[in-house]
C-alpha cells in the first residue's frame, strides 16, 4: 500500500500528510523537532492494512508551511485538531515521537475525549531545560549546508536506519542535499519547552496511555517514574537495543506494540 498527500489548511497554514488510506480505528503519527512525515513510513506500511493511517508534516516541517509566525505549543496542538477534522478522523490513537510525543500529550490533555488512546514514543513533560534552544540549534548548526550527498547525509546523521530515516527528509536541489525546515523555526519551537514544565498537561490526559522507550533513550528514569506516580494506569515499555528514534530503528517492534494497542482499545471501547 502507498500513500497519497493531503493538505489541511488552518489560518492560513498549509498542513501535509501522508495518508495511507485503509479502514478501522484511525492512527495519527507526528514526528519530532526536524524531522519529517516520512520518518513514519515502515511502521504506516505495517499498520496500514487493518486501519486508516495518517502521518502529518507539523507546521514548519517536511512539505507543509516552512515559516509560519506561530510556533507556540498550543499552535501545534491545534493542527492536530485541524487535521483530524479536515480529514474526517474519529477518535484515533494518537502517536508521537518526541516533541511530536510532546504536541501529542497536549492534544489529549487539551481535549478529552477526542482521541482513543495516546502512545508517546521517547516523550513525556520534563522541563524546564533553559539550555534546550542553544543544544538544539548548537546541533543543527553542525549540520553541512548543503550535504553534498545523501550518503554523505546518512553517515552524519547516524548511519543505519537512523541515518536513512533523517536523510529521507532531505531534498536535491543546486547540487546538494538540503533541509526542509530553517533552524529559527525549529529553536522557537522550543521555547515554551524551555522555561516551563507540562506536568499539569500530563496529570490532565484521560485515555489510555502507553509510553515506549529507548533502552538509552533521553528520557531520564525520574520523569518516568513521576510520570507513573501521576497516572499510574499508564503503561511502560524499553525497547531493547533503541536509543531515542525507536520508530527508525525497531519499526517491527514498534509497529506489533501499536497492534496490540490498537486490539486493546478496539475491543475495551466502542467506536
Amino acid at each position: 500500500m502507498t500513500w497519497s498527500e493531503r493538505t489541511v489548511e488552518r489560518d492560513g497554514v498549509r498542513l501535509s500528510c501522508r495518508d495511507w488510506g485503509g479502514s478501522g480505528t484511525p492512527v495519527v503519527l507526528l514526528h519530532g523537532l526536524a524531522g519529517h512525515a516520512g520518518e513514519w513510513d515502515a511502521v504506516a506500511r505495517d499498520l496500514s492494512p487493518r486501519h486508516r493511517v495518517v502521518a502529518v508534516d507539523q507546521r514548519g516541517h517536511g512539505a507543509s508551511e516552512r515559516r509560519p509566525r506561530n510556533v507556540s505549543r498550543s499552535a501545534y496542538v491545534a493542527d492536530v485538531v485541524a487535521v483530524l477534522e479536515g480529514l474526517g478522523l474519529r477518535r484515533p490513537v494518537l502517536v508521537g515521537q518526541s516533541l511530536g510525543g510532546h504536541t501529542a500529550m497536549l492534544a489529549a490533555a487539551a481535549h478529552p475525549g477526542l482521541f482513543r488512546a495516546l502512545v508517546l514514543v521517547e516523550a513525556g513533560p520534563g522541563g524546564p531545560n533553559p539550555n534546550v534552544q542553544a543544544e538544539i540549534g548548537g546541533w543543527l548548526d553542525a549540520w553541512p549546508r548543503p550535504f553534498p550527498s545523501r550518503e554523505a547525509a546518512v553517515e552524519f546523521l547516524g548511519g543505519g536506519p537512523v541515518g536513512e530515516g533523517w536523510a529521507a527528509g532531505l531534498v536535491e536541489r543546486d547540487g546538494g542535499w538540503w533541509p526542509r525546515f530553517d533552524r529559527d523555526v525549529m529553536v522557537g519551537s522550543l521555547a515554551e519547552n524551555a522555561r516551563r514544565s507540562f506536568w499539569d498537561e500530563w496529570s490532565k490526559v484521560a485515555c489510555p496511555t502507553l509510553a515506549v522507550l529507548g533502552q538509552v533513550g533521553i528520557i531520564p528514569p525520574e520523569e518516568i517514574g513521576e510520570m507513573l506516580r501521576r497516572r499510574p494506569e499508564t503503561v511502560a515499555l524499553s525497547v531493547p537495543g533503541t536509543g531515542h528514534d525507536v520508530h527508525l530503528e525497531r519499526p517491527d517492534v514498534l509497529g506489533h506494540v501499536l497492534r496490540e494497542v490498537l486490539g486493546g482499545v478496539t475491543t475495551s471501547r466502542t467506536a
